[in-house]
């Protein structure tokens, strides 16, 4: 999200999550000046950050009203554990791939909410990409997590399939998406509803 405009389309859907980049090097950055009311959303707003100095994560969620972040850098289970003190709720997002270890996770089972697994690439910010489902097979973990990393329109039937029970959420993203930090609100209605119906 990086438009009110579009916020305002998407907030009217049945969403229960809105994300706001505030990585500098993402195509979604919602920028060092923001439009005026992008955050007055009525849903959840999470905040994404890559290794971001912690005082800035707290002062900016304190400023415009974050209840949650996501962390998509070398965050360590200290910081995510000192933000979780602070009143947020942390997501933390691991990349996977075929050779993921889903051990590295325990050290974080304190110290986060919710995990997010998304497609192990070279960017931060992500690639678009699917990985393969397949390896959720492997997370035994309590900790629930979203799915993201590539899901498109067409992806709906799949993700109906996915049976793991730590599946909380899915995200959204590229695949709805007119241009960087812009969604397709039809493209977004229409996939949740095939998803729930």
């Amino acid at each position: 999200m990086k438009f009110t405009a579009n916020r305002e389309a998407v907030d009217k859907l049945p969403v229960d999550f809105l994300g706001f980049i505030f990585y500098p090097e993402s195509k979604r950055f919602v920028g060092s000046v923001t439009d005026p009311g992008l955050f007055n959303s009525t849903k959840i707003k999470v905040a994404v950050f890559v290794d971001e100095n912690i005082f800035e994560i707290m002062g900016l969620a304190k400023n415009l009203g974050f209840s949650y972040v996501q962390l998509h850098g070398k965050e360590n289970p200290k910081t995510c554990r000192i933000l979780k003190k602070q009143g947020l709720k942390v997501i933390k997002a691991f990349n996977l791939n075929e050779d993921f270890d889903f051990s590295e996770l325990k050290a974080y089972d304190r110290s986060v909410d919710y995990f997010l697994f998304d497609t192990k690439s070279s960017l931060p910010g992500g690639s678009g990409k699917k990985f393969n489902w397949g390896i959720l097979d492997k997370y035994s973990g309590k900790k629930p997590f979203f799915l993201s990393g590539g899901i498109n329109p067409e992806d709906v039937e799949k993700v109906k399939q996915l049976e793991h029970p730590g599946l909380f959420g899915i995200d959204l993203n590229s695949g709805f998406e007119e241009e960087p930090g812009v969604k397709n609100a039809d493209k977004l209605e229409t996939f949740i509803t095939q998803l729930k119906g």
